[in-house]
Order: structure tokens, then sequence, then C-alpha cells
């Protein structure tokens, strides 16, 4: 081939080949990093980048040529392909999956010629009708400050990390709004990101209402979640990367984005579980985030009312900054929390232990001054179990370790785990016994209470089942701003940033469960969503009564309770780090957890056993194999096994030594063929 040149290329070759490194190939012509293209590997042709450094060099009458370039594509940029090289060795996959992982699907499917067509369409987009100038609120004394250190920082050659503690209410998307408006006028793009695709168009509509007289160009706000058609996604990834939307916002996927003059990042709710990936490439969005800012020298700005105890230590330490709100806006009171103890109640048949008396009464008294109330139940369904009294018979799942769980509305026993669904049997399948209960509540459940005890009262469900269908979610969640609605019943879907004006009232019912959960992570997630549910209440400082929050719990002394009760977030995580650092649990120490999953749980402790003996570590310690806490899903057996160490770089080092080991493993031995699948999730979320 004369006057060829070799090109490396990432490309997404599966984990098993061992071909975790960007893979050579011929080019007519020199192609610089980042440019995307289309290259065969085995049968396939598939989607590649042009990875920064030099080619292996092989003979070039080996190699297979390059068999497509997108050349209307400006190249990716060098600091993208730091982020995904970083991210790729950190979470120990192959930079191939990563980039496949994180580019608009469609460009796998589109031609050279296609995608240019595709730009020639963006470039032809007309603006919309000039809006204009918002009317800014007058800023709080504790939000200006903040704003001005975050200006401080755009400036900085160095910045910090910024935390910004404010409690629920107390106007961090203002601070966010302002941040984001400094930057821009800077010339410089915004990502903001935030937990969950239902946040996006609530805050989407507070930023292009305020944004829409200064980017008036088309495509100047977009976001980016995978509740976009693969069209629309492609459309606001390409505007992003061509420089033309100035404002990105989007859930953990959009801290990928292409974005040549990125100069502000903020993450929304910065503690919030969803942010970690979950399968593939299991990475943590705002740990990303924190490092793509570091790299790049740009401020990144993490919000919460309860912060994740790793971000909060970050701050005790010095690494962060933070910044506090410590106070409403417009004078509205935190709600008062009543700690209710259940075992003062006296025991009465036939009264729940979710709608007690009291309870009753208060959402009573509420409804008839006209007033809002939220009760969450952290359990979707109409009851978690069906039960046969005779013979002690429960709805198990036939393929998981689980229950299923029975759903009155449509009369089916579902499956959370495995999605397997059955019609409720009119009889016990094990006796035959005809007086078949649930035990146990779910939403659903308490929905139908409240319903029949507060007759006249407008319910309404909120949770993974009554929002399935597109444009469902919006138009519930409108109905409850619109004041349509009484009650509002759901699980944390409706704890978590939304700004309901005229809830006044708020019921945590059975929450008790998370306080005595194997995962040490249990404590905070539930003080964080018990502190996010009490933040709907009392946003509005009018009304006459004021807001509170009822707990029922049967544990009512307990610390977490305590500091609830307060408002003490300080208290709380004060005491959470001191039994972590006791514990020598994160961030204190660092976890990675090998999962590894068969048809059998022997086959899928027999690989994790050998995977233990392959390899000792420096200062790395490796606990025997468990049981995941669902063991069984689908008819597949779950085992896991923790790997702890001290330091960040020695579990680092102990796993880029031990993934190539376990890929040979799991190839040569034989006996591992039983094994579906594994993966190494560092940095686990639920242990």
């Amino acid at each position: 081939m004369a006057g060829g040149v070799v090109v490396r290329v990432a490309v997404d070759a599966p984990q098993h080949s061992g071909l975790n490194a960007p893979l050579d190939y011929a080019s007519e012509q020199a192609l610089a990093s980042g440019s995307l293209v289309r290259v065969p590997l085995g049968k396939r042709e598939l989607l590649g980048v042009v990875w920064p450094g030099e080619a292996q060099g092989a003979p070039e009458a080996a190699l297979r040529p390059v068999a497509a370039v997108f050349d209307a594509l400006p190249p990716l940029a060098a600091d993208w392909c730091r982020l995904l090289d970083f991210a790729a060795g950190y979470y120990q996959r192959s930079v191939g999956e990563l980039a496949s992982a994180v580019l608009p699907p469609q460009l796998r499917e589109l031609s050279p010629e296609q995608l240019a067509a595709r730009l020639r369409k963006l470039e032809k987009k007309k603006a919309g009708a000039a809006a204009s100038p918002p009317v800014k609120p007058e800023l709080a004394p504790e939000q200006a400050e903040a704003v001005a250190r975050i200006e401080a920082q755009l400036a900085s050659a160095a910045p910090r990390p910024q935390l910004l503690f404010g409690v629920t209410g107390s106007g961090k998307t203002e601070v966010y709004l302002r941040a984001a408006e400094a930057a821009l006028a800077a010339g410089r793009q915004v990502l903001v990101l935030v937990p969950e695709i239902n946040l996006t168009p609530q805050l989407e509509a507070r930023f292009t209402e305020r944004f829409a007289a200064l980017l008036p160009q088309p495509l100047a706000i977009v976001s980016l979640h995978s509740a976009l058609t693969p069209a629309q996604r492609l459309q606001n990834w390409l505007a992003a990367h061509l420089g033309r939307a100035r404002l990105v916002l989007g859930t953990r996927l959009a801290v990928f984005a292409s974005l040549p003059d990125l100069g502000l990042i903020v993450v929304d709710e910065e503690h919030d579980p969803s942010y970690k990936q979950q399968d593939g490439a299991r990475y943590s969005a705002r740990d990303l985030a924190v490092w793509r800012a570091h790299d790049l020298k740009i401020p990144v700005v993490l919000g919460s009312a309860t912060p994740s105890l790793e971000s909060w230590q970050h701050a005790e330490s010095g690494r962060y900054d933070r910044l506090t709100l410590a106070a409403r806006i417009g004078g509205g009171a935190l709600p008062r929390v009543k700690l209710f103890d259940m075992k003062a109640l006296p025991a009465t048949a036939g009264v729940t232990t979710a709608l007690t008396a009291p309870l009753l009464a208060e959402l009573k008294a509420r409804l008839a001054r006209g007033e809002q109330s939220l009760v969450f139940l952290n359990r979707r369904g109409y009851a978690p179990v069906l039960h046969c009294g005779e013979c002690q018979w429960k709805s198990d799942c036939p393929h998981c370790s689980a229950w299923r769980v029975f759903h009155k509305r449509d009369r089916t026993l579902r499956c959370h785990h495995c999605g397997f669904t059955e019609r409720v049997p009119s009889a016990c399948p094990n006796c035959g016994n005809h007086d078949i209960a649930p035990i146990g509540r779910g939403t659903e459940r308490l929905e139908e209470q409240l319903a029949e005890a507060l007759p006249g009262a407008r319910v309404l469900r909120i949770d993974a089942d009554s929002t399935r269908r597109k444009g469902e979610l919006e138009a519930q969640l409108q109905a409850v701003h619109d004041g349509e609605v009484d009650i509002l019943v759901g699980t944390q879907m409706i704890t978590k940033g939304h700004d309901f004006r005229r809830i006044r009232f708020v019921a945590a019912v059975n929450p008790d469960g998370a306080l005595f959960s194997s995962d040490f992570r249990a404590p905070e997630r539930l003080f964080a969503l018990l502190m996010q549910a009490g933040g709907r209440a009392g946003r509005d400082a009018a009304g006459e009564s004021p807001s509170e929050m009822w707990v029922q719990t049967w544990h009512r002394e307990h610390a977490l309770y305590q500091a609830l009760a307060r408002h003490d977030y300080v208290r709380f995580a004060r005491t959470q780090l001191d039994e972590r650092r006791s514990a020598s649990l994160p961030p204190f120490s660092h976890l990675a957890l090998l999962r590894a999953e068969a048809r059998t749980a022997e086959a899928a402790k027999a690989f994790l056993d050998a995977a233990a003996a392959l390899l000792q570590g420096d200062g790395v310690l490796i606990y025997p194999p468990v049981p995941h806490a669902v063991a069984r899903v689908a008819d597949v057996e779950r085992m896991q096994m923790l790997v702890e160490a001290g330091q960040r770089g020695r579990l680092q080092a102990f796993l880029r030594a031990w993934v190539p080991a376990l890929i040979a493993l799991k190839r040569e031995r034989p006996e591992f063929r039983a094994v579906l699948r594994w993966a190494v999730d560092v940095d686990p979320l639920a242990i």
C-alpha cells in the first residue's frame, strides 16, 4: 500500500477477546485524532474513533483498511479523548467499549454522506421569536456570596470544586442560573447534570425562560438523556459538539458530551445514586464531572441539601470549598419534624400501621383548609406479597429469590427484578385455600385506603407503575402544581427536586427498614430521602398553618431520626463519618466488587474463589464470596466478592493487573464456561 499511513482506532471489541487497546488500521490519508471512522472488525463494520498516540507500526500488508471517514464532522477534542482514557482505565473497561456506549447510537447506523446531510439540516434551523429579557429575582445575601465565589473561580487559573450545601428551598437553582450566566457571558459552554430524566423538563423550562433572550440562536439550549428519540439525541449531541449549544442539560450520560468550549459544570443533587451507572462501564458521573473540571481547569459546582459523605469529607478536609445556604428563600420555614412513636399507639384491631388514626385526622384537617399533603412510602405495588394463612405459601418468584408484588389494578403478581408476571390465582396454588390475602403495603394499596378513608379527597399516586407511558409523569406533576390534587402518594420519585408550592404536610410511613440494612450506605440514603421528602413541604411562605413532616417510626430515639428532627445534616454526617472511619469504610478506604453470574451458585462461587487465588496485592484485602442481596434473578445465580484497599492507587494498580488475568481465566479454563457474566464494579454504591 503505497503512501498509506497506520492509524490507531478505538473500537468496541468484546471484553473476552482481550482486545482492550485501540487497534491499528491502514488509511490512505493521515487522520486527525478524534476523527470518526467506520472500520472492519471480524465480519462486522463498526464505528470507531481515531485515537491519540503512536500506532504499533505493524507491516502494512497485514492491516485492514479504514472503510469510511466522517470528514464532514470536526474531530473530537483531545480533552474528550483524555476523559475517556481516564474513565476506561479507572473503571476497568476498554476505551472502545466506552466510546461506543457514550456516542449517540444513531452515529453507528449512518454513512458519512447521511451524517453530512444531517449537518446541513442543522445549519438551516431557524431561530425562534425574540424573547424579552427575564425578570431576575433579588438574591439573598447567602446566594449573592455563593455566586460571587463561583464567579471568582471562573476567573481563577486553578479553580477548586465548590460544594453548594443548601437546605431544600434555599434557592440553589438560582445560584446555578447566575453562575451559568457568568460563564455564558465569558463565551463558554455550560453543562448542567441532573439525576433523573423527570427533573430535566422542569429545569429545562427554567433555564430556557432565563436564557431565551441571551441565547436566541436555534439549539443554543439542548438536553441529553435517554428519553429523547435517537434523532433528537444525535441532533442535540451534534449541536453541543459543534459549539452551537451553549447550555447542555442532561442525566449521567451527558458528562461525556463533546463540548469544545466547556467553562462550567454543575451537578445538581450530587448525592443521588442515579449518577452511578449500574451496568456496562459502571462509572460515576459526579466523580467524572469533578475529574473533567480538574483536567480542563474549570469550576465544578456540586449542589445538595444532603451531600454524599464522600463530598462532605472532601469539604471537611479542604479539597472542596463549601458554600452554605442555610435559609429558605422568601422567609419560608423548614417543616417542623414530628417523630411519631408507633409504640405509643393503642393497639386497635383494623387500624393499619401506615394510616394511623392521628395521621388520618391530620390529613382531614389539612384537607379542610384546602392544603396539599404528600404521603411517602418507598414501595410500589399494592402489597409486597400474597399469603395463604393455611399453608403459609407466599407469592415468591419462580425465577428469582424475591417475592412477586401484588398489583391490584390489573390483578397481577409482578416480579420487580425479572419482570415475570402472572394473573393472581383464585386459590392458593399450594393447598387450594381460597382465602389468600395481601400482607404489607405498597403505594397502590395506600392510595386505595386513603380514598376510602377520606371520601371526596383527590388522591394521586406517582410511582414507576403509574408513569409508564410517555407524557404521563409531566401531566401528573402539572396536576399537582395546578392544585388539582389534595393528597399525593408516591415513592422516592416525588421526593427529588420538585418545587411543589402548595404542599404543607408530608408524612413518611414505614421508613424503618433501612435502619437495619446490611448495606453500610443505607442510613445515608434514608436520611437524604427523608430530608428531601420533608423539603417538599412549606416551600411557599404563605399559608396560615406551619408546614410539618411526620415520620411514623418504631425507633424514635434512633440518632438518624433525632438529627432529622433538627434538620441537622452536619451532626448526622459527623456521626456517620466517625462510624465509617472506625470501620475503615469509604471514604476512608476504597472498594471494588467482582460480580459473577451463573446458572448455579456453585459455578459462580468457584469462579470467584479462583479469581481470589490469582493475585496478591500489596495492601489489598479480598473478602470471601457472598451471594448478592437478591441472589437469583431470572434463573441466574449472582455472587459477589469485595476487594478493599486503604489507598486508591493501590486498588487501581491491583485491578490493572487483575482484570486481564480474569479475562484469561474465563477464556482458558473450560469449567468456567458456566459463568454467564462477570464484571468489576469500582467504587460500588450498593453492597
